[in-house]
C-alpha cells in the first residue's frame, strides 16, 4: 500500500519551522521586554498585561512546566517593565505563602493518599453496589455513588479515578458491560473530587483570592470566601451533579439493555455499610467538625490525615507499616509540586494588582455595558479553553486573581464564583488534550484517548448543561451556606 493511501506525512521542514516558531515567540517577547526596560521603545500600560499573557502562553506551548513558566513570566515582567523593588518581591514570596490555610493542602493530599492505598475504595464500591446494583446500569451507577463518596473523603479527582476505576472497571467488564461505558462513567464521575469537600481546588481558590477584598458594585469592600464556606457551598451542587451523572448512566444502560445484578438483601446492605463506615465517617469529621466550630479547615485536614492513617493501617489493615514511608514520600512530592505553583502564583497575583489589570478590566466591561450574565459566560469560555492546555490547580491560581475582582465588581457572589470555577475545572479534567482523568482512565481501561473521548461524551454533555445551571442559578450554590448563616 502506498504512503498516500495511509495518509500524507507532514513535511520535515514544516515541522522544524513550527518548532523554531515556538522557540522564537517567547524570545521575541523577552526581547520586547528588554527594549522597554532600556528605553528603546515605549510600551503603553494597557499593553503590558497582553505581553505577560503572551509570554506565559508561549512558554506553555514550548512544553515548559507550568510553575516554571509562571515564575519566569512574572520575574521577566517585574525586572523589565515595572519599578517594583526586589525587596518587595522577596517579602511578597514569604508573606504570600505563610497563610495558615495553605497547610491544609498537604494534609488533605496525605489523607487522600492513605485512603487510596488503604482499601477504603473497594468497601465503598461494595456498599454502593448493594444499594443500586440491581437497577439498569447498576454497577455503573454504583461507580458514580462510589466516586461521590470517595471524592468526599479524598478531595482529589485523580485519586478517585485511580482508586475506584482500578477496582470497578474490571468488574464491569466481567459482568458484561462494554469497556467504553465503564471508562466513560469513571472518568467523568471521578471529577466530583473537585466539587465535593474537602476539595483541594476549593482550598486553592480560597488561598488565591484571600486578602484581595475587591470593591463591590455599591462601592464597599467585599471579603473573599473562607474555605469552610466553600466546602459547605459545594455540597448541594456536588450531590446534584452526582444525581445527573447517575441518571445519564441509567439512561445509557436502559437504552442499550446492559446487564443488571441480583438485588441485595437488607442484611447484606447493613453489613456493607458497617464495613465501609470507618471511611464514610471521615466526611463527618471534616464537614461536621468545621461547621460545629471544633476546628478550622486546616486543623480538620490534619485530623483527616491522622484518622486516614489509623483507618488504613490499624482498622482495615490493608496498608502495612513498612509501606507508610512510601505514602509519605508520594504525598510530599505532590504537595511540593502544588505549593511551588502556589508560590509563583502569589507573585503573579501581586503583579496583577500592582498593574491594576483587574480594575482596568472591570472599568472596560462597565463602559461596554457588560452585565454579570455576559461576564460569567465569557469566564466559562475562557476557563473551558484553559482546560485544554492547563492543570486545574494552575488555572485557578492564574485566573482567579484576574477574574475574581471583576466578578465582585459586577455583583457576583465570591462563593458562587468559586463553585462555578470548580465546575469548569471538572469539565476540563474530562476533555482532551490535557484532561488528566482521561489519561488516568485510559491507562486503567487500556483504551486510546480518542476512543475514550467519544465514550465520555454523554456524561460530558450532562456536565456542560449543569455548568449553565450553576452559572445562572446562584441560589443552588448559596442555599446551604445561607441556611447555615455562613453567607448572605
Amino acid at each position: 500500500m502506498s504512503a498516500g493511501a495511509i495518509g500524507t506525512p507532514i513535511p520535515a521542514n514544516r515541522g522544524r519551522a513550527f518548532s523554531w516558531a515556538m522557540i522564537a515567540l517567547p524570545l521575541a517577547l523577552l526581547l520586547l521586554c528588554l527594549c522597554a526596560k532600556y528605553g528603546v521603545i515605549d510600551v503603553p500600560k494597557g499593553m503590558r498585561g497582553l505581553i505577560i499573557a503572551g509570554l506565559l502562553i508561549s512558554l506553555f506551548i514550548t512544553g515548559m512546566p507550568i510553575s516554571i513558566a509562571l515564575g519566569l513570566s512574572v520575574l521577566t515582567f517585574m525586572f523589565t517593565m515595572t519599578d517594583v523593588p526586589i525587596v518587595a518581591v522577596s517579602l511578597k514570596l514569604f508573606t504570600g505563602i505563610e497563610k495558615f490555610e495553605i497547610m491544609s493542602i498537604p494534609f488533605f493530599i496525605l489523607a487522600g493518599t492513605f485512603l487510596t492505598q488503604g482499601g477504603v475504595a473497594k468497601r465503598m464500591i461494595h456498599f454502593a453496589t448493594t444499594l443500586i446494583g440491581h437497577w439498569y446500569g447498576g454497577l455503573g451507577m454504583a461507580g458514580v455513588v462510589s466516586c461521590a463518596l470517595f471524592a468526599a473523603i479524598s478531595g482529589s479527582s485523580v485519586a478517585t479515578v485511580v482508586a475506584i476505576g482500578s477496582i470497578l472497571l474490571p468488574a464491569m467488564v466481567e459482568q458484561g458491560y462494554p469497556k467504553r461505558f465503564g471508562a466513560g462513567v469513571i472518568a467523568t464521575s471521578g471529577a466530583l473530587g473537585i466539587l465535593f469537600p474537602p476539595s483541594i481546588n476549593l482550598v486553592i481558590y480560597a488561598v488565591a483570592t484571600s486578602g484581595m477584598n475587591p470593591i463591590g458594585p455599591d462601592g464597599h469592600r467585599v471579603a473573599s470566601s473562607s474555605i469552610g464556606e466553600l466546602f459547605i457551598a459545594g455540597i448541594v451542587p456536588g450531590i446534584t451533579l452526582a444525581i445527573l451523572l447517575g441518571l445519564t448512566t441509567w439512561w445509557q444502560a436502559y437504552k442499550n439493555d446492559y446487564p443488571r445484578m441480583p438485588a441485595a438483601s437488607w442484611a447484606e446492605r447493613g453489613r456493607a455499610f458497617l464495613d465501609s463506615f470507618w471511611g464514610l465517617f471521615l466526611i463527618m469529621i471534616v464537614i461536621g467538625g468545621i461547621y460545629a466550630g471544633l476546628f478550622t479547615p486546616t486543623e480538620a485536614a490534619a485530623m483527616a490525615a491522622v484518622y486516614a492513617f489509623i483507618v488504613a493501617v490499624f482498622v482495615y489493615r490493608d496498608l502495612k507499616i513498612q509501606d507508610v514511608p512510601k505514602v509519605l514520600l508520594s504525598s510530599a512530592a505532590m504537595s511540593a509540586m502544588i505549593l511551588y505553583i502556589v508560590t509563583n502564583a502569589v507573585l503573579f497575583s501581586f503583579l496583577m494588582v500592582s498593574e491594576q489589570i483587574p480594575q482596568s478590566m472591570a472599568d472596560w466591561m462597565s463602559v461596554q455595558g457588560f452585565g454579570w450574565m455576559g461576564f460569567l459566560l465569557l469566564c466559562n469560555l475562557i476557563l473551558l479553553a484553559a482546560g485544554n492546555v492547563m492543570d486545574p490547580s494552575a488555572i485557578v491560581l492564574i485566573f482567579a486573581p484576574i477574574l475574581f475582582p471583576v466578578a465582585v465588581r459586577l455583583g457576583v457572589n465570591p462563593t458562587h464564583f468559586g463553585i462555578m470555577m470548580a465546575v469548569n475545572m471538572e469539565i476540563g479534567l474530562c476533555h482532551p488534550p490535557v484532561g488528566l482523568n482521561l489519561y488516568v482512565a485510559s491507562g486503567i481501561a487500556k483504551m486510546g484517548i480518542t476512543e475514550l473521548t467519544l465514550a465520555v461524551l454523554p456524561w460530558l454533555l450532562t456536565m456542560i448543561g449543569f455548568l449553565l445551571v450553576i452559572t445562572y442559578w446562584p441560589g443552588l450554590t448559596l442555599f446551604l451556606p445561607r441556611l447555615l448563616g455562613m453567607s448572605h
